[in-house]
């Protein structure tokens, strides 16, 4: 199959082509100690899962130096290994590991650290280039002028293609803007959880002229239609963290789920179809996660689902802006998002 099955466009107004759709590989590795983000990974399958992407069209990965730490940029780095120039790889840097690999879950932004995540990066990678690289988190305690002006050294440098943020603010992006020009923002984005919509984030992104990459697109796996009750989640899965798979919380989650499927079910689609096309239809860049083929094939079918205004409409009224989902992230995480 050629490149341009699912097509192309270019991400914000700087010149980065990206195809429709990315695929986010965080679930394809564990965290150090045996801790599965979303269940068991295999690196077989993973590692077929890249190469079906890039077969379909889907040459975009997207990973972070802290999932692991390090173990997922070294499995992308055996899976694109003598074909490193057909895939665009976004990575990102700002939870800081100190120099044993262990995570601190600080952030750090500072010039001195931005070089230090880079080399690292580059080296798991195996590459000498990464073509978008995100600050994962705003650092508090550095001015966010001193951060992107080393990422924008990275660039001069040809270290870095473009450079993107995650999670962060209008005034964050604004500020950002102003020293180099930002690329992408990464936030989670779904009809599951629209938050930076009512944060204004949405409209200060195409103001700027700034790309929108969408993670999580399938609420953190609610739109899979495979979660129907707390037990679906295995003993170590992370989303058992999350208020939002608790309790009573999780109860009313599914019902709305549940509509959707319906909706999905009608127009004989997969509810992660339905998820996936809305993101579409919004003009924004979904990185669907996936550790399996068969997932990817389904995600990747949904660029050729066109939504009408009708179905847009419906689909959020389900879940209208402002319906308390529960918090995405536990306390400490939630403080980390910059809005």
């Amino acid at each position: 199959m050629t490149m341009n099955n699912i097509g192309q466009s270019v991400l914000g107004s700087w010149g980065l082509e990206v195809p429709t759709i990315g695929l986010g590989c965080m679930g394809m590795t564990g965290f150090a100690g045996g801790s599965d983000l979303y269940g068991a990974a295999d690196e077989t399958v993973a590692i077929s899962t890249i190469h079906r992407a890039l077969e379909l069209g889907c040459n975009l990965l997207d990973t972070a130096d802290i999932y692991g730490p390090y173990l997922n940029e070294q499995l992308i780095a055996r899976a694109i290994n003598g074909k490193r120039s057909q895939y665009i790889i976004a990575t990102k840097f700002g939870y800081e590991i100190d120099d044993e690999g262990q995570a601190t879950w600080q952030i750090n932004g500072t010039k001195q650290y931005v070089k230090k995540a880079v080399e690292r990066s580059l080296r798991h990678l195996g590459t000498d280039y990464i073509d978008l690289y995100y600050l994962h988190r705003l650092d508090p305690k550095t001015p966010i002028e001193e951060t992107v002006e080393a990422m924008a050294d990275l660039i001069r440098e040809g270290k870095v293609g473009y450079i993107g943020l995650s999670e962060v603010s209008s005034e964050t992006i604004h500020r950002a803007h102003q020293i180099h020009p930002i690329t992408a923002v990464q936030s989670e984005y779904s009809i599951f959880e629209r938050s930076i919509e009512t944060a204004g984030i949405i409209d200060t992104l195409q103001k700027l002229g700034i790309g929108l990459v969408a993670y999580s697109p399938l609420g953190r796996g609610y739109l899979t239609g495979n979660i129907t009750k707390a037990d679906d989640l295995s003993a170590d899965d992370f989303r058992r963290h999350m208020p939002r798979f608790q309790g009573e919380q999780l109860e009313k989650n599914l019902v709305l789920v549940r509509k959707i499927t319906a909706m999905a079910t009608e127009k004989g689609i997969t509810p992660s179809q339905l998820a996936i096309a809305w993101v579409l239809a919004k003009g924004h860049l979904p990185i669907p996660g996936t550790k399996r083929p068969e997932y990817l094939e389904q995600n990747i079918a949904a660029t050729a689902i066109q939504l009408s205004g009708e179905d847009i409409n419906r689909l959020e009224s389900i879940i209208p802006l402002g319906t308390d989902l529960g918090d995405r992230y536990d306390a400490a995480s939630m403080n980390n998002i910059d809005q």
